[in-house]
């Protein structure tokens, strides 16, 4: 596992009342969110990154109302004309 280190204002973590471990979880999952929905990294690695199995994301996605399911416009277009 690769570690990276933040520098973080002080007072950020007592203001999010979090400790640095809920605070980089926290931060994990949203970093894969946000590359999940870019469609930038599979959801088997998406749920990797915050330490969660699949379904535990998934259900992450719904909490933040995310869809569960990438789709990209111009590949659906393409496909539903050649069908």
């Amino acid at each position: 596992m690769m570690e990276v280190t933040l520098e973080l204002p002080e007072g950020l973590l007592g203001a999010l009342r979090r400790s640095p471990y809920q605070f980089a979880r926290d931060l994990r999952l949203a970093a894969a969110i946000h590359w999940y929905e870019r469609g930038e990294i599979s959801q088997e690695k998406a749920a990797e990154l915050p330490g969660m199995d699949r379904t535990d994301f998934l259900m992450a996605l719904a909490r933040e109302q995310t869809g569960a399911f990438v789709v990209d416009f111009d590949d659906l277009r393409r496909e539903l004309e050649r069908g």
